[in-house]
């Protein structure tokens, strides 16, 4: 019982970010988190925040909604894409790094933020990418 206690983790400092256009969460998690200046945006999918749908379609089409998520969830902070200083991009072919590596690219400028791409077996939703990121208050 102490040990659960020690471990206890203190949410004084954690302020749930929530916007209507961005999709809702699809689990037990916020969409963004912000803690002491420091912005942490859950992964995004190709989830249609007005109808709460997954978009089939091609990857651009999926990373095109999902930087719109992304965006909505970043302006509801007050932040934006020039607040962003770490990105993950997951992807569940490779072969599509250039086609999402092109409209993620579009949404930044230099100096731009530190990234990793990573390919996995699957996604939510059967999604083929999802981007997190994580932005600090200026």
């Amino acid at each position: 019982m102490k040990l659960i206690k020690e471990l206890t983790f203190n949410t004084s400092y954690m302020k749930a970010i929530e916007t209507k256009n961005a999709p809702a969460p699809i689990g037990p998690y916020s969409q963004a988190i912000e803690s002491n200046g420091t912005l942490y945006v859950s992964g995004q999918v190709a989830i249609d925040p007005s109808t709460g749908d997954f978009i089939e379609g091609t990857v651009e089409d999926e990373a095109t909604l999902v930087m719109s998520n992304l965006r909505a969830i970043l302006e509801t902070a007050g932040m934006t894409f020039g607040n962003v200083v770490k990105a993950t991009i997951f992807l569940t072919d490779m072969n599509n790094f250039s086609k999402v590596n092109t409209i993620y690219g579009a949404c930044f400028s230099a100096p731009f933020p530190a990234r990793e791409t990573v390919q996995v077996s699957r996604l939510p939703k059967d999604a083929q990418v999802e981007i997190s990121v994580v932005a600090v208050r200026a």
